[in-house]
């Protein structure tokens, strides 16, 4: 750490609207029950914990029947966009803590607005087994954590999850879905058209972590970007994570994931990251929130022995 980094500032969003099961609202206490604050102490970073983003009002009916709890996903849109944006103007690190993916509608557009106003391209690694880029007209289930990246890039049908706040869309070809093993075919359809880089498991089996991550993390570093990293938990394999109400066989191991958060430290280009999909209720005695805790704080520099990092590396 250098006296310049800046506070990790630890927002909770106890969001499960979005989700098909309940639980994740447990998931920001989990992390700190784990740990999260001082494990990143640790790390030498100063940790400021905001506590939780108030509690919502009943969800209104959605406009379109396709969608599920669209008036709590606009409200959860709108303060977690706004808390993000002014932690970044007020020089911090904001780490939204999950709840569902659905947050990073709101945490993803808040880092989009910040960028606006200094004028740097805004990237997203998207560490999921999904690729969330559902629309109404694609989803099977109405689930709005599966169509939180069709949103952020502007797809139609979604204006209203953006109710009450600026919208400021994210350019699909600044994306990267990472470690992606489950995706239905209408999203599939769109990725490809919209141009949303997606890094599979095949790829990752074949290419190892390293190479499609650092390509991607150069392509950041050329256009002098700001990256935001969103990691879900079925990232992960269940073996090692089982705390997730939409776990995919075939993740992530444990040392895999942990290479992902050392290379990203080592980049220096992440400037926000959510955790989501922790759902406490379906975990192992804590694993996964004891994971997760671990994985961040390889982010933030924990290493078995101290290393140099290549010129741009």
């Amino acid at each position: 750490m250098t006296e310049e980094s800046p506070p990790l500032v630890l927002i909770g969003a106890p969001v499960d609207e979005g989700s098909g099961r309940p639980g994740c609202l447990m998931g920001p206490a989990a992390l700190r029950v784990a740990g999260l604050a001082a494990a990143l102490r640790n790390e030498g970073r100063t940790v400021q914990d905001e506590g939780d983003l108030p509690p919502l009002a009943v969800p209104v009916e959605p406009p379109d029947p396709r969608m599920r709890n669209t008036g709590a996903i606009a409200h959860w849109t709108r303060a977690i966009a706004g808390r993000v944006s002014a932690a970044l103007a007020a020089g911090g690190f904001p780490i939204v803590l999950g709840g569902d993916h659905s947050l990073s509608i709101g945490s993803v557009n808040g880092v989009a607005q910040h960028c606006a106003t200094t004028g740097r391209p805004l990237f997203v690694l998207w560490l999921d087994a999904h690729g969330d880029f559902n629309t109404p007209e694609t989803s099977p289930s109405g689930n709005l954590h599966g169509m939180a990246l069709a949103a952020l890039c502007g797809e139609a049908g979604l204006d209203a999850l953006f109710a009450g706040t600026p919208r400021t869309p994210v350019a699909p070809g600044s994306i990267c879905i990472f470690g992606a093993r489950s995706i239905d075919a209408g999203e599939r359809r769109l990725l490809r058209a919209r141009g949303v880089e997606v890094v599979d498991m095949r790829r990752l089996d074949e290419e190892g972590i390293s190479v499609p991550l650092r390509r991607f993390l150069n392509r950041v570093r050329a256009a002098q970007g700001v990256l935001h990293v969103s990691l879900d938990v079925d990232f992960l394999d269940p073996a090692v994570a089982p705390g997730v109400g939409t776990t995919v066989p075939g993740g992530a191991t444990y040392r895999e994931a942990h290479l992902v958060m050392e290379l990203l430290h080592d980049s220096g280009l992440v400037g926000s990251l959510d955790l989501v999909e922790l759902n406490p209720f379906l975990d192992e005695r804590g694993r996964s929130a004891t994971v997760m805790v671990e994985l961040a704080s390889s982010l933030f520099g924990r290493q078995v022995m101290d290393r140099e990092t290549a010129a741009g590396a």
